[in-house]
C-alpha cells in the first residue's frame, strides 16, 4: 500500500516514514506543500498523510485543490492545529481523517489501515468512457461486454486507469507491472502496442497515448461527446510552479 507523507520538520517526518514503513506502507516523503501537491496530482497513492502548516502551501490550499481537481485519494491531516475550528475546516475541505500532534503511533497505523480499508471496499470498479475493470478480477468490459485482455496488459490497463487520465511516467508503470524485475528489452512497447489493438478491436471510447519525455496515460478519444462520463479527457498538468495557485 502505497503512501503520500508531507510533513517538513525533518524529526517528525523521519519518524513518520520509519514507523509507517514498519508497519508495511510503502511511504514517499516529501518536505514542502508544492512537491506534495505534484506527487499527489500525477501518481497513484492509496492514502494521503498531510501536514497543514508547510513553509510554502498549506494543507488546506493544498487539498482544497486537490479536491477542485476531482483527486479523490483519502487525506488524513496530520498537525498541531488542534481547535475544534480546525477539525471542522479540514473535514468541511475534504478530509477523510484528522488526527492532532502529539499522537501515538499504534492509533496513526490503525487509522490509516481504516481508511485504507474503506477505499479497497468503495473502489470496486475503475471506469473511462465505456471502458470498466473490476478490481481484483481479470475482467475488462467495453459497454459491459467483457474482452480478453492478457495479464500484462490487464495490468498495463489497471495502472493507467487507476491514474485517473493523468499521466503515469514511465518508470512507475514499469514497476506496477513487473516491479523490481522490469525487462530492458522493448516488452513495454509492445504489450501496450497490444492493448491499443485490442481496445480499438472492441470499440472502446479511450486510447493510450505516450507523452513525450514523460510517460503514458488513458485520454477520451477525440470524436468522443463531452458528455460522455470520466474524469478528464486530458492529462492534468505536472508543472510545479506556483502559479498553479
Amino acid at each position: 500500500m502505497r503512501l503520500l507523507l508531507v510533513e517538513d520538520e525533518v524529526k517528525t517526518g523521519d519518524y513518520l516514514q520509519k514507523g509507517l514503513s514498519e508497519a508495511g506502507f510503502q511511504v514517499n516523503l516529501v518536505r514542502n506543500g508544492l512537491d506534495g501537491h505534484h506527487l499527489a496530482m500525477t501518481e497513484a497513492f492509496d492514502l494521503i498523510v498531510l501536514d497543514v502548516m508547510l513553509p510554502d502551501v498549506d494543507g488546506w490550499r493544498i487539498l482544497q485543490s486537490l479536491r477542485e481537481a476531482e483527486c479523490q485519494t483519502p487525506v488524513l491531516f496530520l498537525t498541531a492545529r488542534d481547535t475544534v475550528d480546525d477539525r471542522v475546516k479540514g473535514l468541511e475541505l475534504g478530509a477523510d481523517d484528522y488526527l492532532v500532534k502529539p499522537f501515538d503511533m499504534p492509533e496513526l497505523v490503525a487509522r490509516v489501515f481504516a481508511l485504507a480499508h474503506r477505499r479497497s471496499s468503495q473502489v470496486k470498479k475503475l471506469r473511462f468512457g465505456n471502458v470498466s475493470l473490476a478490481m481484483g478480477s481479470d475482467v475488462v468490459s467495453v459497454e459491459n461486454v467483457p474482452i480478453k485482455l492478457s495479464p500484462t496488459a490487464f495490468t498495463l490497463l489497471k495502472a493507467l486507469l487507476q491514474q485517473q487520465g493523468k499521466v503515469m511516467p514511465r518508470e512507475r508503470l514499469l514497476d506496477a507491472v513487473w516491479g523490481e524485475d522490469a525487462p530492458e528489452s522493448n516488452a513495454l512497447k509492445v504489450h501496450l502496442h497490444n492493448l491499443r489493438k485490442s481496445l480499438v478491436q472492441a470499440n472502446a471510447s479511450i486510447e493510450v497515448k505516450a507523452v513525450a519525455g514523460t510517460g503514458f496515460c488513458v485520454t477520451l478519444k477525440p470524436e468522443q461527446s463531452s458528455s460522455v462520463q470520466s474524469t478528464s479527457a486530458e492529462p492534468k498538468s505536472t508543472n510545479k510552479g506556483n502559479d498553479q495557485w
